[in-house]
């Protein structure tokens, strides 16, 4: 690859106007993960030259000015990527309270009907092994772990780790060819032993980072019954360093004895989320459902880096596709994967304050979006995000766009089951079960039958037992979760 080629801002991953500190920051990072001492993966070595060469240029301000005096004046679209912010009201007022206002972010391909070829794959299964796994959810888990390996493309790295207290590697990271050999492995899985599951990730992470390369799509998929205990800290570091390296994490939670909000928190640090699977029996579906949805992948995780102005907070994010997860609020903040066929869509909700409504603009965000697209040869250039909105004296008579109406509608039902959780966690029985028979009443007046039953009747467990049931609240969260999802998809 040509250095006189090679865009300098796109690989460090910063804006054009980046300040010297952030080109400093931006080639810390990458140096970290691409040094030769740490990452010996083909190809790797001359990327970390470049991006040498990239920092010796930008950070010298004469030889930037040489160097942005060779690029066109403008940075052409992203050749794969548009982006569309719609806002839930025309303008702002001019008013001596807090206003709320919301953002939907959409990201999607250029050119739906160019089908980009798939990327090779680093996927790795880590399997929980432990007593609570014997019977029938280990047998689904096997067959399912087969099944998946045998629609494994002949490019892409598979790799299967099973834990309990201590982990094993079952069959090491590699291109898989004599699958019926390596299915025997998988059978010869014993169940056995406590649920830690820093073992099975570490142990995971060690199989991936042997195969990382940029053009590849790293992932790893957990699948778990129980609680781990003690080592929940060391879980989400390990799953912030993966985060860093462009390694997804997705968990899929069985039956009712996990930890739904360690497991989201977990995953949500490489822009993805947990599932739930409440009858062993949809194992092998959910598997190979999350598997179809890595393989369609366009654009892995974006990665938001974000400033706010004063008076202005940012209260709530929200992915609603492709997978509905709540989104931590830091910067740089994981929103999560573009598919090739279903685009990045994530709501924001800001409280303006009345200080920051006294000017006629008002900038609510302003950041840039960072991304990996494996069907690139070369690094995509960041794109700059920012939204902004005007002050009037005067609210506008605009209604707010039908894709905001129709998410937020099924985004106050899952806010009131985390508000209900929240409640019950503090100990607030009485104000909790409100929320829950308030949940049952919108719930039963979108059409929600069932799940108003179940909200009913977890309102019901909470005034006998002061505590919401495992089965019910995961059965409510995800339930309301995957409204958000069906909300997305119809105002698509």
């Amino acid at each position: 690859m040509a250095p006189e080629r090679m865009d300098y801002y796109a690989l460090l991953g910063v804006l054009r106007d980046a300040s010297q500190e952030d080109i400093k920051h931006a080639y810390y990072e990458a140096a970290q993960r691409l040094h030769p001492d740490k990452n010996q993966t083909a190809g790797e070595t001359e990327l970390f030259l470049e991006v040498q060469r990239a920092y010796e240029v930008l950070y010298n301000p004469k030889r930037r000015a040489q160097y942005d005096a060779t690029l066109p004046k403008e940075e052409t679209p992203l050749l794969f990527i548009k982006d569309k912010v719609e806002y839930s009201r025309p303008n702002l007022v001019h008013l001596d309270e807090p206003q709320l206002i919301y953002v939907l972010l959409e990201m999607s391909p250029r050119n739906v009907d160019e089908k980009i070829p798939a990327p090779p794959l680093n996927l790795c299964l880590v399997l929980d092994r432990s007593t609570s796994m014997q019977g029938e959810k280990m047998d689904i888990v096997k067959a399912a772990a087969s099944q998946l390996m045998r629609t494994m493309r002949s490019q892409d790295i598979f790799s299967v780790v099973s834990f309990s207290d201590r982990a094993e590697v079952i069959i090491p990271a590699a291109f898989q060819a004599d699958r019926t050999k390596l299915q025997g492995r998988i059978q010869m899985i014993q169940t056995g032993g406590a649920t830690e599951i820093y073992q099975g990730l570490e142990a995971g992470m060690q199989e991936i980072r042997r195969n990382l390369h940029s053009q590849r799509v790293s992932h790893l998929i957990l699948l778990t019954d129980g609680q781990t205990y003690g080592d929940e800290q060391a879980c989400l570091q390990l799953a912030e360093e993966a985060g860093r390296q462009k390694i997804g994490i997705s968990g899929l939670g069985i039956g009712n004895d996990w930890n739904d909000i360690f497991l989201d928190a977990l995953t949500s640090r490489t822009g993805n989320n947990s599932a739930y699977i409440s009858n062993p029996q949809d194992i092998k579906k959910l598997l190979m459902d999350k598997f179809n949805s890595i393989t369609n992948t366009l654009a892995e995780d974006m990665l938001l880096e974000f400033k706010l102005n004063e008076g202005i907070d940012l209260n709530y994010a929200f992915r609603l596709q492709p997978e509905g997860g709540p989104v931590a609020l830091e910067s740089p903040m994981h929103l999560g994967p573009i598919l090739q066929d279903t685009p990045l869509t994530v709501i924001f909700e800001f409280v303006v304050q009345p200080s920051a409504a006294k000017s006629n603009q008002v900038n609510l965000l302003d950041g840039s979006l960072k991304m990996a697209i494996a069907a690139r040869p070369t690094p995509a250039p960041p794109l700059r995000i920012r939204f902004e909105q005007s002050v009037s004296d005067t609210p506008g008579d605009v209604p707010p766009p039908l894709s905001i109406v129709r998410a937020l509608s099924r985004l106050t039902l899952y806010r009131m089951q985390e508000k209900a959780r929240e409640e019950a966690q503090a100990g607030h029985y009485e104000s909790a079960t409100r929320h829950l028979k308030n949940l049952a009443q919108h719930l039963l007046a979108q059409g929600e039958k069932d799940l108003a039953k179940t909200a009913l009747l977890e309102a019901n467990h909470l005034e006998r037992m002061q505590s919401l049931s495992e089965n019910g609240g995961k059965e409510i969260k995800y339930g309301t979760r995957a409204l958000l999802l069906s909300a997305a998809e119809v105002s698509k």
